[in-house]
């Protein structure tokens, strides 16, 4: 027996989710699609969810008003999109394969809500990015675009060692690497990634330093961050395998007015319209660096919700359906701080999985993670620590168990 859907005559927004991707990640598409939807319902318009992951909340068929169980390539999105003709379709929630669909859809004719292709564009294109950068007076490291070997050996020569490389338009920090000789970079270059014209490889000054990062709101006119959050791992280390620490403990005031004032002027530079997320590095002297930005939702949008009491997800939502800020009753750029700490652990499978390489890198290998919170540092560090699975020590640091 064939089941066709049924077209009903309600205005419609469509979500891209996240698709099939690696075990431990996407928590943060499939709790910002939820709540997404939950909120597009709440005002009035029919929810459709089109993923093909199995495993999240956001394709459990009771969430939305319609699920479309389908891959999300653009033939397959358009099929629906021409059957249910939508107000619109929302690609900042579904990580990088939705927003990889952004630029194929509008050049059919699909609406695409929030922000828009142009806007993807300036943050995730490597020349853009850095001609928007230098009009801003905002530093980032030293790096370079790189289309062949010869090329990145050439730019790391110029950068000067170490370095970190990446491929471009990737998820999760996939074969992402701090390098420190030639001879490494070369065997990178030809074993670990797909290098040409049209898939560059991002060749960076690797700085070391304090590792930030915010998740923002921009509505086009104003721009609301609801916490900055301090990384203590190394830089260079994948921020969802990082512990992340909120409010932060050891940046200055001057650091956390430096970092407001460029979440500000990207946000409304790119022409952000809903999410976005910023990484930054601070270095000995307090000079702030931009990593990068993303411009959708991030892994820590879960995590930042509940610790602030904002809800990223459901006002970026109402952002999206042209709700601005001030009319949500948002005002200032930046709430006062929790007076308490909340701490992300994240959590691994390396006692599960013997062999697995337990050296955390720039790509992430985390599998999940627990949150911890109390009025002191080291007692939130502690719980979250023990819920994301680590067995800790009461006392000292000897073998034996004995107090120190």
């Amino acid at each position: 027996m064939r089941n066709e859907s049924v077209v009903s005559n309600k205005k419609k927004v469509i979500v891209l989710g996240s698709g099939p991707i690696r075990i431990g990640q996407g928590v943060e598409f499939d709790y910002s699609t939820v709540h997404a939807v939950q909120t597009i319902k709440a005002a009035g318009y029919e929810a459709i969810i089109i993923n093909n992951n199995p495993e999240t909340v956001s394709t459990d068929y009771t969430c939305s008003d319609k699920l479309y169980f389908e891959p999300l390539c653009v033939e397959d999105v358009m099929n629906v999109i021409e059957l249910e003709k939508p107000e619109g379709v929302i690609a900042t929630l579904g990580g990088q394969t939705a927003i990889n669909l952004a630029e194929p859809l509008a050049e059919r004719g699909v609406k695409i809500i929030g922000t828009d292709c142009e806007a993807i564009e300036r943050a995730e294109n490597r020349d853009a990015f850095e001609k928007l950068l230098s009009e801003l007076h905002i530093p980032q490291p030293k790096g370079r675009a790189v289309t062949s070997i010869e090329a990145g050996v050439r730019a790391a020569e110029e950068i000067g060692y170490h370095v970190l490389v990446r491929p471009s338009f990737v998820l999760g920090g996939r074969a992402m690497q701090i390098v420190a000789k030639e001879e490494s970079l070369r065997n990178y270059l030809k074993t670990a990634v797909e290098i040409d014209e049209d898939k560059p490889v991002l060749v960076d000054k690797y700085i070391r330093g304090k590792e930030v990062e915010v998740d923002a709101i921009c509505d086009g006119k104003r721009v609301f961050v609801p916490g900055i959050m301090e990384l203590v791992e190394r830089t260079g280390i994948h921020s969802g395998d990082s512990i992340s620490v909120y409010p932060t403990f050891s940046i200055s005031d001057k650091v956390k007015n430096t970092i407001l004032e460029y979440t500000e002027k990207l946000g409304l530079g790119i022409g952000i319209i809903g999410l976005f997320n910023i990484q930054f590095i601070v270095d000995e002297h307090d000079d702030v660096y931009i990593i990068e930005v993303n411009p959708r939702s991030s892994r820590t949008v879960p995590f930042l919700s509940k610790a602030t009491g904002y809800s990223l997800a459901d006002i970026a939502t109402m952002v999206n359906l042209g709700v601005s800020l001030q009319e949500q009753g948002i005002f200032d750029i930046y709430p006062k701080e929790k007076s308490r700490y909340y701490v992300k652990a994240p959590a691994f499978s390396f006692s599960k999985l013997r062999g697995m390489d337990a050296y955390l890198s720039p790509e992430m290998k985390s599998t999940g993670e627990a949150i911890g919170y109390d009025e002191k540092l080291h007692r939130a560090m502690y719980k979250a620590m023990i819920a994301s699975g680590l067995t800790l020590r009461n006392y000292g640091s000897c073998q034996c168990g004995r107090r120190g």
